[in-house]
């Protein structure tokens, strides 16, 4: 197959608070045919789930995990795989790392924006955690440390914004 022929894999990025909705959208968008997702958390989980006990763990661990995960996700789409990612687009320098992944793999891509208010993330939130199926179980207090860093997305960043209200 000719590489110049094939149509530009799809990056699909995802931004919102905890418990806005990210991956049940991605769950949503990765129904398309030969689609990859890939979920920070479950990741994370797996690899570890016994050193996360911080917010400070949690960031040492996501980067170990982006700096693994950008070889596999360029290839991925310069073989012309659309791919789901995951992972929380919620700062300047996780959607640097992103475009990042753009620039290299001459993805299109879509950064979908959940724009939605803290008290149906929170709500959400303590239904997940009642429900116990989610790798992690963030606090109220957590919820306000994490939402802190929380950065919309913005024009000048260049991405294919989509917003979800």
């Amino acid at each position: 197959m000719n590489p110049d022929t094939l149509t530009p894999a799809t990056l699909h990025l995802l931004c919102g608070k905890i418990a806005s909705g990210k991956s049940t959208l991605a769950a949503r968008l990765a129904a398309e045919p030969g689609c990859v997702i890939l979920s920070e958390d479950h990741w994370l989980a797996a690899l570890y789930a016994d050193q996360m006990q911080s917010v400070a763990d949690y960031v040492r661990c996501a980067a170990q995990l982006k700096t693994a995960m950008t070889p596999h996700l360029v290839a991925l789409l310069r073989a012309g795989v659309p791919v789901v990612l995951d992972f929380p687009a919620n700062t300047k320098a996780n959607r640097a790392w992103m475009m990042s992944l753009i620039k290299a793999s001459s993805a299109d891509h879509r950064l979908h924006y959940l724009d939605v208010p803290d008290a149906l993330c929170k709500s959400r939130l303590h239904a997940r955690n009642q429900g116990g199926e989610h790798a992690f179980a963030a606090t109220d207090e957590q919820f306000a440390l994490i939402t802190r860093y929380f950065d919309p997305p913005q024009e000048e960043e260049g991405f294919n914004l989509v917003r979800h209200g």
